[in-house]
């Protein structure tokens, strides 16, 4: 029985992740089944909900709000209080209300969302309306972040704007029985986004004819560039080998792995898949996850893929389509596709057709477009399962924007902007941190650009205004000289392994004392040292270096980088063993590290990994960041003895590790390649178990941390935990937030939440 007006009405205010989740018309369909009147409206970044109702009904529905809400939402409740009953019968969505963002509340926006299971039978269902349509949508699936224009979350202020429902889709729109009802993203062919494609100088317009020339390109071998949902992708025939090499060379990227793209088959979608690569069960299932990843998988032997994919790896970075518009292409083509991001190597996604064409043109042989503007961009995000848990790598499309609470509410806004590599920003407000997608490295002017854009759109999104910029204390990093040029901003630097150490603090907040394995490529310390494998012990805003390595001096500066030789001959050249990096004439290095010239000294494990790089004779010179480390852990098979590392105190009461006995063990003539890397990853992990147990026996409990791009490779994460579990620490891993330099951001403002 409808409810009756009675003594007076309730006024709820809602906030959290509701906006562009099919929030209002839930509330619209759970009021009308409780018979309950009123309205409920978008009011700026939150929702308004007004009802009759007596204090039981009013529990019950409130209790169901929060409980049943759609499965992408997460309402939290702001605020509850008595007003008067409203004024008329039945229950309705009204208009949204206009907020200026400075007096508007703070709000969530989602992430992208792959498309869903209902849209994508509909996708594939001759006798539906949206047959075969490219941009299918509705409340549970398609673009949000890289659309969404303002709050709240409404077509008008969204890049659908430009697409006027037709007749039959706005009648979808306006019924509550509709699966559409309210849905912001909705179109049709009629009504919404097109596709067109151009190949020189032939065009042609509409989705089913660029649709078939597209997937003939994939055929010829050729390479392609398409527009999806948060930028281009460069495709091309996984199993081509002859077009992948065409691909590598054209783009410059000699040796850098490149994502493979899966058609859907089967009960779970990854039949195909699994004639290529042999995920378990925890990667079948991040697979499979919403946002579709990148995900790390073991590469099947002696399978009909191109051998230039991933060389000298074991793993393969596969994914599912996530859009209708991947579906159609997948499903046409029939096999895998290599599906890259379509940029210049080195710099962010590209996002508009005039530019795309301008700067692929010597890249991709054809084009395929379409008309929905991309208001900001979203690369892929890259998920690695290490100890049965899929984690982060990268932040991207349909995982970010990623909100996280924090151990300590803020006094005043923030951004931070990260490093100098794998950047993102993290906004805090209040007790709330919001954490952006992927960015990249900042060697560009085009990813400078992109810093910008996004910390303008976080803060007019969210309506928060920042004054203070969180940056990296190294006075060469990027966002660092940026923050510094902010008229009227005030700058705090925050220590590169702090921040590492605060990210692992802030996503496990119970925990209250850490002890911080930052173990990583480099990073400015306190000492004005070049810091990568450090023991840090505290908690945010009070850390204090208990454990290191052995310090050695590469010579080049920032060569050694990029030239994994300059770690290895530093080892050699410090321990007296006879040996020279193969085919490189080192001589003028050697005389400048004598006398320390251009040699700054490291503690860095990173580096360590480099120099084993290069001690195995695997590479010599890298063609991407991180190229040696990833070739040591694909070296390593087995199971193999480790190597005892000596642990001594410094004169400053901190524990010193030395690397020494690794230099011989990986130099060791009888013994096998793929058994030397497994030692050198046993020892590291036996050397940080050294270094807990020492430090537990002087300063008694905590928990430990693992932090720092180093612990990406998953032999020596999973060997480290185990051996630490083993030994009765409670220690964590990064489940959300990447352990590389894609976490500092948020590293930056836990640590100021703890210092303001």
């Amino acid at each position: 029985m409808p409810y009756d007006a009675g003594p007076g009405g309730r006024r709820w205010l809602i906030g959290g992740r509701i906006q562009g989740v099919g929030f209002r018309p839930f509330v619209f369909t759970l009021a009308s089944e409780l018979g309950l009147s009123g309205s409920v409206r978008n009011l700026g970044g939150q929702v308004e909900i007004v009802a009759n109702g007596d204090a039981d009904e009013a529990a019950m529905f409130l209790s169901r709000l929060l409980r049943e809400h759609p499965p992408i939402a997460r309402p939290e409740l702001v605020s509850a209080e008595a007003c008067a009953p409203p004024g008329e019968s039945g229950f309705r969505i009204l208009p949204s209300l206009d907020t200026p963002a400075s007096a508007m509340p703070a709000a969530e926006i989602l992430a992208d969302q792959s498309v869903c299971a209902a849209c994508l039978a509909e996708l594939l269902n001759p006798a539906s309306r949206r047959f075969r349509y490219p941009f299918i949508a509705c409340t549970q699936c398609g673009p949000r972040y890289t659309i969404a224009g303002a709050f709240p979350f409404d077509r008008r202020t969204t890049a659908m704007a430009g697409f006027p429902l037709c007749g039959p889709c706005q009648r979808d729109h306006d019924d509550p029985t509709d699966r559409r009802f309210h849905a912001q993203v909705t179109a049709c062919a009629d009504c919404g986004p097109r596709l067109r494609f151009r190949s020189g100088s032939r065009l042609v317009a509409g989705n089913e004819p660029a649709l078939a020339r597209a997937i003939a390109v994939l055929r010829d071998g050729a390479i392609l560039a398409v527009r999806g949902l948060g930028g281009y992708h460069l495709l091309c025939d996984a199993a081509n080998d002859a077009a992948v090499r065409c691909l590598r060379a054209r783009k410059r990227r000699p040796t850098k792995p490149l994502a493979v793209m899966f058609p859907r088959a089967g009960r779970d979608g990854l039949a195909r898949l699994r004639v290529f690569c042999a995920p378990d069960a925890a990667e079948a299932e991040s697979l499979a996850a919403p946002d579709r990843p990148i995900v790390l998988v073991p590469l099947l032997a002696g399978r009909f893929l191109s051998p230039a994919l991933a060389p000298g790896l074991r793993e393969l970075g596969a994914f599912l389509p996530y859009t209708p518009l991947h579906e159609l292409l997948l499903g046409g083509f029939g096999g895998p596709v290599v599906a890259t991001s379509g940029n210049v190597s080195g710099q962010p996604v590209m996002t508009e057709p005039d530019e795309a064409e301008r700067r692929l043109e010597p890249i991709a042989d054809a084009f395929l477009h379409h008309d929905r503007p991309i208001l900001r961009p979203a690369d892929d995000g890259v998920v690695r399962v290490i100890a049965g848990h899929g984690r982060p790598l990268r932040l991207g499309r349909g995982g970010a924007p990623l909100a996280r609470s924090l151990p300590r509410a803020l006094p005043q806004p923030v951004l931070a902007l990260g490093g100098q590599m794998k950047a993102t920003l993290t906004l805090g407000f209040g007790a709330s941190a919001v954490i952006s997608p992927h960015i990249g490295d900042l060697d560009s002017p085009s990813a400078l650009d992109l810093l910008e854009a996004t910390a303008s759109a976080m803060q007019r999104l969210h309506g928060v205004r920042v004054e203070t910029l969180l940056c990296d204390a190294h006075p060469g990093c990027t966002g660092a000289r940026w923050a510094r040029r902010q008229n009227g901003m005030r700058v705090i630097e925050i220590f590169h392994h702090h921040a590492h150490a605060a990210a692992i603090a802030g996503e496990f907040a119970e925990e209250s004392r850490w002890l911080c394995f930052t173990w990583d490529a480099s990073g400015l310390g306190p000492d004005g040292t070049l810091w990568g494998g450090e023991a840090l012990l505290g908690c945010p805003g009070d850390w204090r270096r208990v454990a290191t390595f052995r310090p050695f001096f590469p010579p080049g500066g920032e060569k050694a980088a990029r030239e994994p030789w300059r770690s290895a001959a530093a080892l050699a050249w410090d321990t007296g063993l006879d040996w020279e990096p193969p085919r490189i004439d080192s001589n003028l290095a050697q005389a400048a590290w004598q006398r320390r010239l251009n040699c700054p000294a490291t503690s860095s494990v990173g580096r360590l990994f480099d120099a084993a790089a290069s001690l195995l004779g695997l590479v010599q010179h890298a063609g991407h960041e991180g190229e040696g480390p990833m070739a040591v852990e694909a070296a390593a098979t087995g199971k193999s003895q480790a190597v005892d590392l000596p642990l001594q105190r410094r004169a400053d009461g901190a524990w010193q590790t030395d690397w020494a006995p690794l230099v011989g063990m990986l130099l060791e003539p009888g013994c096998p390649r793929a058994s030397r890397a497994a030692a050198f990853h046993a020892s590291l992990a036996r050397a940080l178990l050294a270094q807990a147990e020492a430090i537990r026996r002087e300063h008694g409990d905590f928990a430990v941390g693992l932090g720092g791009g180093v612990f990406q490779n998953r032999r020596l994460s999973e060997a480290t935990l185990g051996a630490l579990e083993a030994a009765g620490f409670r220690a964590y891993l990064p489940r959300d937030i990447p352990c590389n330099d894609g976490g500092l951001s948020f590293g930056q403002v836990v640590e100021a939440a703890a210092a303001l």
